[in-house]
C-alpha cells in the first residue's frame, strides 16, 4: 500500500513501474487538492487497483460522516483513473 500525506491511500499500485506510478500520484494529489478544496469536511481518499489486466479501479471518498464510491474499468491506466476521480469531483 502506498500512503500519501497520511489522508490517501493506493492499494494494488505497488507492481506498477516508477514512472506510472510517479504520473498516478501527481493526479490523485491534484484532484484531492481539487475535492478537499470544495469540501471542507474532506476526510480521506482510498483508491483500490482491482485488476492490472484491465485497469479496474475502486475509489472510496469519505467526507464528514458520508462515504462515496466510484468504479472505472479501462485499458488505459490513467484514462480509468481520471475517470474514477472525476466521478467523485462531481459530487
Amino acid at each position: 500500500m502506498v500512503e500519501l500525506g497520511g489522508n490517501i491511500k493506493l492499494e494494488g499500485f505497488d507492481s506498477l513501474d516508477s514512472g506510472s506510478l510517479i504520473i498516478v500520484k501527481k493526479i490523485v494529489g491534484n484532484y484531492t487538492k481539487k475535492i478537499a478544496s470544495n469540501n471542507l469536511d474532506y476526510k480521506s481518499l482510498k483508491i483500490s487497483l482491482e485488476s492490472l489486466d484491465s485497469y479496474e479501479l475502486k475509489a472510496e471518498l469519505v467526507i464528514g460522516d458520508n462515504i462515496h464510491n466510484s468504479e472505472s474499468k479501462d485499458n488505459n491506466l490513467f484514462m480509468a483513473l481520471n475517470n474514477v476521480l472525476n466521478n467523485l469531483n462531481n459530487l
